[in-house]
């Protein structure tokens, strides 16, 4: 089965104020915790804002990301299954 994609927005107070300390600390217990999930689900990225983190996983379901929030500790406030992506090039595709 292939991975879908998804958009998490985690509420998470101050989280723009984190040293780098800070955020290595959460992307350990990430980590972590993917490595007992195992391959269904991945960590690809994630943007840090005032309050709020916005984080791109693969993952075979949205059960499989709210189980990492849930064992991680690390909300799941929205969960949105992105179905297409665009960028400045997709204005050429044939």
């Amino acid at each position: 089965m292939a991975l879908r994609k998804f958009i998490i927005e985690r509420d998470i107070p101050a989280v723009g104020t984190f040293e780098r300390e800070q955020l290595r600390g959460a992307a350990a217990q990430s980590n972590k915790v993917l490595r007992e999930l195992g391959p269904d689900i991945q960590w690809v990225e994630s943007y840090v804002a005032a309050d709020k983190t916005f984080c791109v996983y693969l993952a075979k379901d949205e059960d499989l990301i709210r189980e990492h929030a849930r064992i991680s500790g690390f909300p799941a406030t929205k969960i949105t299954e992105v179905s297409k992506m665009i960028d400045p090039t997709t204005e050429k595709a044939a």
